[in-house]
C-alpha cells in the first residue's frame, strides 16, 4: 500500500516538481495535502523538502526520473511520520540537545566528507533545507534510534569473547568498503522475482539509486552506504559470500532478520594490525550492535505499518 502512487498524486506533485527553481515562498501558495498518515498530513511543500533533503545526502538521485524521485521522498515521508506516530505517545518532549543534535547531524553528512558543522550548514544552504527542518527530521531520528535501543538492546546478541579471538589470531585483516540494499516481500511476491527487478533496476541506475528505491534500512538515503567494515565484524556466513565476488560486484539475497541483504563490494584493503585490541574491539561492537538494532527497526516498523491508514488526499 505504501509504495503505490496514486495518478493524481504523481500529476499535482510533478507539476510543482517542475517549478523547483521558483522561491519557496511562492510555492507555499500552492501547498496542497496529497496524503493522510492516520492524522498526519503530507504536503506538496513536504515532498518537494524532502526531494531537497535526499538530494543533499546522495546527489545520484538526480540521475533518477522525477516520477521514481517523487516516489522516494513520499515513502521516506511516509516512514518518517510513522516513526513520529508511534514516539508521541511515548515521548514527552520531541526534542534533543544542541550537542546531541550536532552530533547526529555530522554523523548524517559525514559519507559524503563533512567533518564539521559549519561544512554541514553551508551545504544545507545550497539545498534551501531550513534549519529547523532539519533539526525536526534528525530530532525524531535520534529519539527513534534510542527507543529501538531501549526496546531491543536486551535482544542484541554479540560473543565477545570470540571477537577478541578473532582479533588477536589476524595479523593483518581485510577490510571492505560496503553498500547494502535491505529489502522486503509484498504479499505472493517471491524472493527471485524481487531479486530480479532488484538486479533490473542496478544495471539501469546504479547500486546507490536502487537502494533508495528498494532499500528498506535506515542507510537507503545515503545509496545504502555503510562505509568500511573489517572482517571481524562481518557473521561468517555472511563474510563467506562476499568473499565468493568481486569488487563491484553484489551478492545474492542473504536471509536476516526483517527481510532480505544484498550486498555491495565498492573497494577493500588489507589492514596490518597495528592496533590496541580494546580499540578494534569497541568498534566492532559498536558496527554489529548498530547492524541488529536496525534490523529491529526494520522488523518493528513492518509489525506497526499494518495499523497505520494512508489516504490519499
Amino acid at each position: 500500500m505504501i509504495r503505490i502512487i496514486s495518478v493524481r498524486f504523481i500529476v499535482a506533485i510533478f507539476v510543482i516538481f517542475l517549478s523547483t527553481e521558483i522561491k519557496f515562498s511562492v510555492l507555499a501558495s500552492e501547498n496542497k495535502i496529497l496524503l493522510k498518515v492516520n492524522n498526519e498530513l503530507i504536503t506538496s511543500i513536504d515532498i518537494l523538502n524532502e526531494i531537497n533533503y535526499l538530494k543533499s545526502i546522495n546527489k545520484d538521485i538526480d540521475n533518477l526520473e522525477n516520477k521514481k524521485i517523487i516516489e522516494i521522498a513520499r515513502n521516506s515521508l511516509i516512514k518518517y511520520k510513522i516513526k513520529k506516530i508511534t514516539l508521541m505517545p511515548i515521548v514527552k518532549k520531541m526534542e534533543i540537545s544542541d550537542d546531541d543534535f550536532k552530533r547526529v547531524l555530522i554523523s548524517n553528512y559525514s559519507n559524503i566528507g563533512f567533518t564539521k558543522i559549519d561544512e554541514v550548514y553551508q551545504h544545507l544552504k545550497k539545498y534551501n533545507i531550513k534549519p529547523k527542518l532539519i533539526r525536526n527530521k534528525m530530532t525524531i531520528n535520534a529519539i527513534w534510534s534510542q527507543f529501538i535501543y531501549d526496546k531491543y538492546s536486551k535482544n542484541i546478541k554479540i560473543d565477545i569473547d570470540k571477537l577478541k579471538q578473532d582479533i588477536q589470531r589476524n595479523e593483518g585483516q581485510t577490510e571492505y568498503l560496503l553498500s547494502e540494499i535491505i529489502f522486503d516481500l509484498k504479499e505472493k511476491e517471491t524472493v527471485n522475482e524481487k531479486f530480479n527487478i532488484i538486479k533490473n533496476a542496478i544495471n539501469e541506475n546504479g547500486f546507490a539509486n536502487t537502494a533508495l528505491i528498494y532499500s528498506i534500512s535506515e542507510t537507503s538515503t545515503s545509496g545504502g552506504n555503510i562505509g568500511w567494515v573489517s572482517e571481524n565484524s562481518i557473521n561468517k556466513k555472511i563474510l563467506k559470500k562476499i568473499m565468493e565476488i568481486d569488487i563491484n560486484n553484489f551478492t545474492e539475497p542473504l536471509v536476516v532478520p526483517g527481510g532480505y541483504l544484498i550486498l555491495k563490494i565498492n573497494e577493500k584493503r588489507i589492514t596490518k594490525k597495528n592496533i590496541k585490541l580494546e580499540d578494534e574491539l569497541k568498534k566492532i561492537v559498536q558496527i554489529k550492535t548498530n547492524e541488529q538494532l536496525n534490523q529491529f527497526s526494520n522488523i518493528f516498523l513492518n509489525k506497526i505499518k499494518k495499523d497505520i491508514v494512508i489516504n490519499e488526499q
